[in-house]
């Protein structure tokens, strides 16, 4: 009879901190992870109820800024990207995909800003009657 492959628990393929296995969470950081979530969205909640700040641009823009921390709490400790994670290639995906989307998003904002800029002009009553 043979011995196992990997008679010791943590070794072999599947060891963590190698970044070459599956990446599991521990329970301590999905705690983590949620009280954080929980603190991010409870911080703008509160923000736009109780009207903190004065302007609502300086609202918008802490909130996104919440939003984007709250993006990579949930990539960290959720999805468990990292440098190290399937030897970095996760995270080259995520930075492709990010890529991607932000060509999308400029240039769809571009055109869209262009073609606001170069059409021809009309009225909100010209627009009712057109045939």
């Amino acid at each position: 009879m043979s011995a196992p492959a990997h008679p010791v628990h943590g070794t072999g393929p599947h060891k963590h901190g190698t970044g070459h296995g599956p990446a599991h969470g521990t329970r301590s950081g999905y705690m983590t992870g949620f009280i954080l979530s929980v603190i991010l969205t409870a911080i703008p909640f509160w923000l736009v109820m109780a009207d903190v700040l004065d302007s609502k641009l300086k609202t918008d823009i802490v909130i996104m800024g919440f939003a984007v921390v709250q993006i990579f709490v949930h990539m960290i400790y959720f999805l468990h990207l990292n440098m190290k994670s399937e030897g970095g290639w996760t995270f080259l995906a995520l930075v492709f995909t990010l890529t991607l989307v932000l060509i999308t998003l400029v240039g769809s904002i571009w055109v869209m800003y262009h073609m606001d800029q170069n059409m021809m002009p009309m009225s909100p009553n010209e627009a009712l009657h057109k045939p």
